[in-house]
């Protein structure tokens, strides 16, 4: 169980390099634009005619500060998505756009909450003098009841509580194990389309509903802790400042250092001083308004004042970069490079703005061993900086910007910034020395040491024991993949691997090696070719297929499969090709019904075989079949695409339209619409089961030119419209305009007959379904 725990811990961390990686270059525009555009600092060295508000550079340096917050800003969301993209197995880019939306679900029903209880209450308008209402006055409508300050914040324009990093890896970790669980599921037929990978965003959302609920209890206990520990802090003298130190570091993961550090900043909590006759409140305002009057203070007051500020210097500017510096020497040789080049970024970020979170998350999660340690170091360095007297402030970082500003400007006789440098030297020591024995003694996995992205995540060993284990995936699904694999000519063969709604889509090197026959015994309807693309038509429960086999090709042998006879293949390859222009053409002319496989040509018939059941076989009947589309009606046969030509999803007959209404043909219930609109599945009442679809290869249209007029489970009377589409645009856009009526689950021996091809109205007679 403790090395289960820890290898989570490993690929969270991991997961965390994908946001990381942004954080260097944002901390850098955040540092230079905050320290240079802060009001105070301007005013106190003069320096309004260059930095001041209206100045070409002061303008320049808020876009940079503020191109900068807004990563900061939105952490979590970024740590969400990377938590989830991490710790997916397939699939990653559905476990990304699953984490969005829970992340603003959580938070939305966090919100709903505190405005039911009442602890966020909507106040008046903001009046200017003339009683008018003032605009975009952000912050003036929404307010608190009752709740600590700095407990709420605004997440994405959403009134929350204020859970920093933390809620963004709550959302991460919890829609990745729903992803890994949830995106190959299959569910019933008739709701096939919301199965697999789709499933996981709505399974998602309806957990995270829950999830927000929960926070809305859970969490403002824990904010009630921590300012609980900021009263004891101030107590408590050296040893507090000490205590306040690892504290504030440790809540650096959760994001909540915000609502810790800022009572003491801002708030009598953090001590009261009288400065040029003003009693002045909390440390940060304490050493500006000392910093205003340089004139009349001999020395920055400590305690109170910079005892709270003083300590990150030491740290930020010498202590991570030796952190940084041993995590690279112990970096295995081959990955030095990479690694170097994060570890330098950040910790030059560290050391020149002192923003730390990009060095801090690159091992926080993956050794979280040494965070603490790191943490107690930083209580200590407050609490060194505080024995010394060290009277050197900050805006709100810690790094060489700051310390040059509100150090070493107003001199050493009023701040006493050389012990900076002097402990500063002794932490990097202590920080490269320390982590290095650390990192090797227990082999932690910081970046450049763990090879996992190199070597396969699971040998043949691992598959084999994971059947017999019944783990993932399973006997079943491993055994049809192989056969899958084998039949497009082996892993090595295989160039790339999608899917649509009914059709497994493949790129291959050797066309040759492609082996229908086996591909067939897989349950395939049929097998297209087009050149190097292969469509293996599977019906809609392709989308958990391509699942299972792309994580079968993880662990597959990276060779060629030929098994069957190569030569065969070769010239039945050729003969598919040929026969199969031929008999897409029909009457609509030679070649117009196949467009350039793996990019969307078969797609026209990836909403049908959705439907399952079908009528039961009786004596033999004809059954009149009513046309929802007027135009000329033609046998199936003539269909300008193989898919419908040769019946893989099922028998029907198709319509060259003359109009875009589509009428229902009988009474019916609505059993799926397709989200593009250019397809409907219909079922009647004693069974039958059949799609109507308009345009070949229409769904790259993604719904222009279609007006769906009914919903899934609307029950239908015989005409009643139900679709538009503008013919003149597909006609135009798509590969043809022709309209395939298909029932996808005939009983055996049944078919449908066009009795005569000829120009009909909708809801006239247009072709016999023959059963028996």
């Amino acid at each position: 169980m403790k090395d289960k725990i820890f290898g989570v811990l490993q690929r969270v961390g991991r997961s965390f390099m994908l946001p990381i990686a942004i954080l260097p270059v944002a901390g850098l525009l955040l540092g230079i634009g905050g320290s240079f555009t802060n009001g105070t600092m301007i005013s106190a060295y003069h320096l309004e005619g260059l930095l001041g508000s209206g100045t070409l550079l002061n303008g320049f340096l808020n876009v940079l500060n503020s191109c900068g917050n807004v990563v900061f800003e939105n952490l979590p969301l970024l740590f969400a998505i990377g938590v989830a993209v991490g710790m997916a197995r397939q699939e990653k880019e559905v476990a990304a756009l699953a984490s969005v939306i829970a992340f603003f679900i959580m938070h939305t029903a966090i919100h709903a909450m505190l405005v039911l209880s009442g602890k966020l209450v909507t106040a008046p308008e903001l009046m200017d003098a003339a009683g008018n209402a003032l605009a975009g006055v952000v912050g003036s409508v929404e307010q608190t009841a009752g709740m600590l300050d700095g407990s709420v914040t605004t997440v994405l324009g959403i009134s929350s509580l204020q859970m920093g990093v933390f809620g963004g890896v709550i959302v991460g970790l919890g829609v990745a194990a729903l992803h890994n669980k949830f995106y190959n599921i299959q569910l019933p037929q008739v709701l096939s389309f919301f199965g697999g990978t789709r499933f996981v965003p709505i399974i998602s959302s309806l957990v995270y509903i829950f999830v927000g609920i929960l926070m809305y209890f859970v969490w403002p206990v824990i904010q009630t802790g921590i300012y609980g520990l900021g009263a004891l802090v101030n107590s408590s003298g050296y040893v507090g400042t000490w205590i306040y130190g690892i504290i504030e570091r440790a809540l650096i993961p959760f994001g909540l250092h915000h609502v810790f550090y800022m009572p003491f900043w801002q708030t009598a909590v953090g001590g009261q001083l009288e400065v040029a006759g003003q009693m002045v409140y909390g440390a940060q305002n304490i050493f500006f308004a000392q910093l205003g009057h340089m004139g009349e203070i001999a020395h920055f007051s400590v305690n109170p004042g910079t005892r709270f500020m003083a300590g990150k210097f030491p740290f930020m500017i010498f202590g991570l970069p030796g952190a940084a510096l041993a995590m690279y020497q112990t970096a295995k040789p081959e990955k030095k490079q990479v690694a170097g080049g994060l570890l330098i970024s950040a910790a030059l970020t560290a050391m020149l703005t002192g923003i730390t979170e990009p060095i801090e998350f690159t091992f926080i999660f993956v050794a979280p061993f040494l965070y603490a340690v790191h943490s107690v170091l930083a209580g200590a360095a407050y609490m060194l900086m505080h024995i010394l007297n060290v009277g050197v402030g900050m805006t709100f970082s810690g790094g060489i910007i700051d310390l040059v500003m509100f150090g070493i400007l107003p001199g050493a006789a009023k701040t006493s910034w050389y012990w900076i440098p002097v402990v500063g030297v002794v932490y990097f020591a202590v920080y490269f020395l320390l982590f290095r024995f650390l990192i090797i003694k227990f082999d932690l996995k910081t970046p450049g040491r763990d090879d996992s992205e190199e070597v396969k995540l699971y040998t043949r060993s691992d598959v084999n024991a994971r059947k017999q284990a019944g783990e993932e995936g399973g006997a079943v699904e491993d055994e049809r993949s192989h056969m899958i694999l084998n039949g497009l000519g082996g892993r090595k063969n295989v160039a790339d691997v999608d899917c649509c709604i009914t059709r497994l889509r493949c790129t291959v090197h050797k066309p040759e090696l492609v082996n229908e026959t086996i591909l067939k015994k897989t349950g395939a309807a049929g097998v297209i070719r087009k050149g190097q693309g292969i469509q293996v038509i599977y019906g809609p429960t392709v989308p958990n297929i391509k699942a299972d086999l792309v994580r079968y090709m993880e662990t597959a042998p990276d060779e060629e499969y030929h098994g069957g006879d190569e030569t065969e293949n070769q010239e039945k390859a050729a003969a598919e090709n040929t026969s199969g222009a031929k008999s897409a053409s029909g009457k609509m002319g030679s070649g117009s019904g196949e467009a350039p496989a793996g990019k969307g040509a078969a797609d026209s018939g990836e909403a049908a075989g959705r439907s399952g059941g079908g009528k039961a076989a009786t004596a033999s009947r004809r059954t009149p079949l009513y046309s929802p589309f007027s135009g000329h009606v033609e046998p199936i046969e003539h269909a300008p695409d193989v898919t419908f030509a040769q019946k893989m999803i099922g028998d029907g007959y198709m319509v060259m339209p003359s109009d875009g209404e589509v009428l229902a043909p009988c009474d019916c219930q609505v059993a799926f619409v397709f989200p593009t609109g250019h397809a409907v599945g219909l079922k009647t009442a004693d069974g039958t089961e059949f799609m109507l679809h308009i345009g070949v290869d229409t769904v790259k249209l993604e719904g222009k030119g279609f007006e769906t007029l009914v919903k899934e489970g609307d029950s239908l009377k015989k005409g009643d419209p139900m679709m538009r589409f503008d013919l003149a645009y597909v006609r135009e856009n798509a590969v043809s305009e022709a309209c395939m009526v298909i029932f996808t689950a005939l009983p055996e021996g049944a078919s449908v007959q066009v009795p005569e091809e000829k120009t009909i109205k909708a809801l006239e007679h247009g072709a016999d379904l023959l059963e028996g």
